[in-house]
């Protein structure tokens, strides 16, 4: 079973880190929600969020994944995180999955994972970053190798599904949107 780190910010956006959890879970991937300290996580929209550890409790053990939803300021708090960044390249180095949504890409930015990719985020997210060999794609989402982006609240879903084919393979995939009545 495969096994994904979803570290929670104050400020995050809560439609998509719900997302994120819901769809991996009904996936049957082990999904580890973990705020950036002790307690709730209040989300950007005011959304109270609880997770089920600390960062901290969960940084020495071993993940398929890391996705860092998005949000403001979220997003900003994760960047500034040096946790965050350490498990990053940690996990970009051991060849594991990275994915980030909304303004989260600057984050795998800002580790210096999206040097060279394409990568998509929340319009304007990327542009604002200092690196150049960024190909910043104007689609839902882009996967580049072991790195999934995805623009926003609105790609959440389709998000969440590509993080899926990525784990567990097109079938687990198509099992998990088919019981969601897609159109």
């Amino acid at each position: 079973m495969a096994r994904v780190l979803v570290p929670l910010a104050p400020g995050c956006e809560e439609l998509e880190a719900v997302t994120i959890i819901d769809l991996l879970r009904r996936a049957g991937v082990e999904v580890v929600a973990a705020g950036l300290d002790d307690g709730l996580v209040r989300c950007s929209r005011g959304t109270v969020l609880m997770p089920d550890t600390t960062l901290d409790d969960v940084l020495d053990q071993s993940f398929d994944m890391i996705v860092l939803p998005g949000g403001l300021p979220g997003a900003d708090h994760l960047n500034d995180d040096p946790r965050i960044q350490r498990l990053l390249r940690d996990m970009a180095e051991q060849g594991r999955f990275t994915a980030a949504i909304c303004a989260a890409p600057k984050v795998l930015a800002s580790a210096g994972l999206l040097d060279g990719r394409e990568a998509t985020a929340y319009p304007g997210v990327l542009a604002a970053v200092e690196q150049p060999s960024i190909q910043v794609l104007d689609r839902p989402v882009v996967r580049d190798g072991q790195i999934i982006t995805s623009r926003g609240p609105g790609t959440a879903m389709d998000f969440a599904l590509e993080l899926i084919e990525a784990l567990e393979g097109r079938a687990k995939r198509e099992e998990v949107e088919q019981a969601l009545v897609r159109p």
